[in-house]
Formats: C-alpha cells, structure tokens, sequence
C-alpha cells in the first residue's frame, strides 16, 4: 500500500479513533514533505544516510582536523595576546630523536602478534558456533560471549589483573595442581597485555569471522569430502580461502585498536612494554606547549596504522582473486 493510500485510508476514520501520527499524516504540509522525500530513491537514500554522515563527520573525521590543526602549531592553547604560527617542527622531532622510535615500533609489532592471536584463538569459536551448532541456540551462545563486552574496558582489565596476580586463580589453580611452588609472575609483562587487549578485542575478530563462515555453504565442503579431500585439505583449500573477507576485516579492526590502547598497556603493562599512546600521554599530561608534540605523534601513529592496514587489505585482496604477484 502507497503512502498516499495510507493516508486516505487514515484520514477517512473518526476524528477521535485517529492516533497523533494518524492526524499528523493527513497533515497537509506534513504529506507534501513526505511526498517529496520518498519521491525517489536517491532521496530516500540520502534521508538515511544523513545521520550516519553527520555522525562520522563530527565524532570522527572533526577531531582528527582539529588534532591536525593543533600539530602544526607552535603552542597550543594559545596564551591571551600572542600571536599563533604553523610548523612542522613536532613532526621533526619524532623522526630526530631515536627515543621515541622504540615505542613506536613496539608498538606496531605488539599489534601485529595481538591480531595474528586474536584470530588464531577466535577462528575455532567462530566455526564451532555457525558450522556445529543449531541455528536455534546460536543466538543464545552469541548472546554469552556478548555479555562480557558490556562491561567498560578498565573494569575488564582489573579483572584480568585480578586472574593474572600473584594469588589470582590461574596461580591458584597451578599451585593446586602441583605445578608451581611459588606464583609466576604474570603481571606487568608482555603476556599480561597481550591477554588484556586479545580479550578486549576479541569480539571484534569473532563477529566478521562467523559472519563469513555462517554464508559458507556447507555443500562446498561436502563436495570437496566426495573428491576424497580430507579435513585438513577441506579447511585450506575451501573454508580458509572462502572466509578471508572475514579474516580481512577482523584483522583489520583488531590492529586498528590494538594501535590505540592506553589503559590497558598502563595497567597490565610494565617499564619494558611502554606503548607510543603512552608516549603521547605523556605530552598532553605536562603544560600546554607540549599538546601539539602529542597531536603530531598521534597523527604520525594514526597515519602509519593507515598505511599498513591499507598494505595488508591489498594483499588480502590479491589473495582473493587468486593472484599472489
């Protein structure tokens, strides 16, 4: 039924049986801007997606201009009666000092082995939750490994600082078991952060990854099986290659977030883990002249995590179409 028949339809009941929306429909001007923007698909779309645009042009796409416009300035706020010039002399520094290049490329690195975790971990959920379980009960175990992530992320992180510690339960259970004598100490090292930010991040690898293999058709692997494939041949030649859209995607949400973390390398990190968001921290928690220092590091560490998840989304992509040259 057209939106004009709705409306007449409506219109056409007692004035005291026709709800607000029903008198607001019969509206007359009210009709003629409905009219006017369902008039046709191009309208329609842009009715949509104005929000969405709106939304990512002010929370996102803003603050990176306006942290853009902050590193090439030479103080930042602006003391009252003096004069602002643009620069480039914060960039120059990341690249003249060496000190800085050591958290930096940690880390890249450290988000790198992170992802390369959080897929080889998430990968056998995923396919056990959309290839061996019912459509019937999928909803409900998705709804499990949801529940965890509505908890804010330092309130996550003191939990896996309450399982790493000392007299946390993986010492316990160790001790329990006969293993150690003494508790290991898991805190404040690499492991305890890549822990916290694989389990921070999980989710944004498991939901690509069983969205790819749930639109897998089971007959491709039941054919391959006829052709005398066996499981391991049928995951690397038919789910692996066939669910790479996904891999592409979670590998490249995880990375992006693993660059960024702050709380989580503070808390579960130590004096040898030190993260460039640190390093940025640092300048923006000292007076104001040393805020465009910061924003400069910023944009340096959002430009180069551009760079490389762009390189690895080429390569995924070549890997798609067959073509490793």
């Amino acid at each position: 039924m057209t939106y004009e028949a709705t409306a007449r339809k409506d219109s056409a009941a007692p004035a005291s049986e026709r709800t607000f929306w029903g008198r607001l429909s019969g509206w007359g001007p009210y009709m003629a801007l409905a009219t006017f923007v369902t008039a046709s698909p191009r309208r329609q779309f842009l009715l949509l997606a104005i929000f969405p645009v709106l939304w990512v042009l002010t929370q996102h796409v803003g603050p990176m201009l306006q942290m853009l416009r902050v590193s090439l300035t030479d103080a930042y706020p602006v003391a009252p009666g003096v004069e602002q010039h643009l620069t480039i002399e914060h960039y120059l520094k990341f690249f003249q000092d060496p000190l800085f290049w050591q958290p930096f490329f940690r880390t890249l690195s450290f988000a790198t082995v992170f992802t390369f975790c959080t897929l080889v971990l998430t990968y056998p959920v995923a396919y056990f939750l959309a290839r061996h379980v019912s459509p019937k009960n999928r909803m409900l175990l998705l709804l499990l490994l949801l529940i965890p992530f509505w908890v804010g992320e330092i309130v996550r992180t003191f939990a896996i600082m309450i399982l790493l510690g000392n007299t946390g339960a993986v010492n316990l259970v160790l001790k329990w078991l006969g293993l150690i004598d003494r508790p290991i100490p898991f805190m404040y090292t690499s492991f305890s952060m890549g822990v916290g930010i694989v389990y921070l991040t999980a989710l944004y690898m498991l939901l690509p990854l069983y969205s790819a293999l749930e639109k897998l058709p089971k007959s491709y692997n039941e054919a391959a099986a006829d052709l005398g494939a066996g499981a391991w041949t049928r995951f690397r030649r038919v789910t692996l290659p066939l669910t790479l859209e996904g891999i592409s995607s979670g590998c490249t949400l995880v990375f992006l977030i693993s660059t960024g973390f702050y709380a989580t390398p503070v808390l579960l990190g130590g004096p040898s883990t030190t993260v460039f968001a640190e390093t940025i921290g640092g300048f923006f928690h000292v007076a104001g002249d040393q805020w465009p220092t910061g924003a400069a590091f910023a944009i340096i560490m959002f430009v180069a995590a551009l760079l490389l998840t762009a390189s690895f989304q080429k390569i995924m992509t070549l890997l798609r179409k067959g073509d490793t040259r």
